[in-house]
């Protein structure tokens, strides 16, 4: 079975985007204006993940930036590199809104709980999920085997949280932390089965 992790950027007040969607807290869709290892680091999780699934808003912020951000003028070696594997990533989308994605990627407009219980049955690498509402649907199905929260020092008040309500409590175990410049601080949890 494929591990399934939920991994975004988080407030310290449990928001993925603060009020109308904003980002600018964490550097939006950029995630190298945060510092040169944390941005290495998303980029070598995009290396190792075998599959990213997307809801609509964040597969819209992304896809609007990284296809081609490997192509604009004054794009650093990271960025290049990161665009390239982000492209190169296998992904799913799951949205009853858009009729077409790219860049190795599959619409899926029926039940999301099936498919991603599907999915990890497969064999393959470890899948990635982002975007809260999508993962909100995951969390309450128990399918999440880890939680990745990159928490930045900043209280945005309110916007589109992290975790949503569960029916029940999830036990975790935590098994890495590490701080990154300015104050960022990564935490890991594997789900306690």
């Amino acid at each position: 079975m494929r591990k399934l992790t939920f991994a975004m950027n988080v407030t310290l007040d449990g928001y993925i985007a603060a009020p109308d969607d904003d980002l600018g807290w964490s550097g939006g869709e950029d995630p190298e204006s945060s510092s040169d290892e944390l941005f290495q680091r998303w980029s070598d999780r995009v290396r190792a993940t075998g599959l990213a699934l997307y809801g609509r808003k964040l597969w819209e912020a992304m896809s609007s930036h990284w296809p081609t951000a490997d192509q604009q003028p004054g794009a650093t070696p990271a960025e290049i590199e990161f665009a390239r594997r982000w492209r190169d990533m296998p992904k799913v989308v799951f949205s009853s809104t858009i009729d077409k994605v790219d860049w190795n990627t599959r619409l899926v407009t029926g039940d999301a709980v099936a498919e991603i219980t599907r999915l990890k049955a497969e064999d393959g690498g470890p899948i990635d999920i982002v975007g809260a509402t999508l993962a909100a649907a995951a969390m309450r199905a128990g399918l999440i085997d880890e939680y990745m929260l990159v928490t930045y020092p900043v209280l945005v008040g309110g916007g589109t949280p992290f975790f949503t309500a569960l029916d029940s409590w999830v036990n975790l175990n935590l098994v890495e932390t590490r701080t990154f410049p300015g104050g960022v601080l990564l935490t890991r949890y594997e789900t306690r089965r």
